[in-house]
């Protein structure tokens, strides 16, 4: 697998991924609830953060990850390719470029908070909802030689 920065015109690749990933992971959302961040995402997240993509081994993407600043933001992988080292590689990559990381992750997505905390984050703080005010619980991790601000 391989990592290249994301192009404008790998949005709509990067939103399917997106989707397939949230439906396969996220149990506590609701089809209506993943219709409503699909503008947030598609409108918000992915022209504003810094994208990179993780493409397979004949250079098809299938997974990506957004960052602002030392914080990342957004990491989905398709569902076929969970479990085979892209997310840790995203991490590393990352931290390559920005130095210690932070990330909020839902609480409710426990396959996600144990892929956190296997790879160095600590939680740092809870907060009870999300960053859009619904009741989906956020961890705040932060890597162990820095503090979430």
């Amino acid at each position: 697998m391989q990592i290249r920065p994301a192009q404008r015109q790998d949005h709509s690749l990067l939103l399917d991924i997106w989707q397939r990933s949230v439906r396969a992971s996220h149990d506590f959302l609701s089809e209506q609830d993943i219709q409503t961040l699909l503008p947030l995402v598609r409108d918000m997240a992915l022209p504003n953060l810094e994208l990179w993509v993780l493409c397979s081994d004949t250079a098809a993407p299938v997974g990506f990850m957004g960052l602002d600043g030392n914080k990342l933001e957004a990491l989905f992988i398709a569902p076929s390719y969970f479990g085979q080292g892209g997310g840790k590689l995203m991490v590393e990559h990352a931290r390559r470029l920005k130095g210690p990381l932070r990330v909020d992750v839902n609480e409710q997505n426990p396959g996600a908070v144990a892929f956190y905390l296997a790879n160095g984050f600590k939680v740092a703080a809870r907060s009870p909802v999300d960053s859009q005010g619904q009741p989906f619980p956020l961890l705040h991790l932060c890597e162990a030689d820095q503090s979430v601000s």
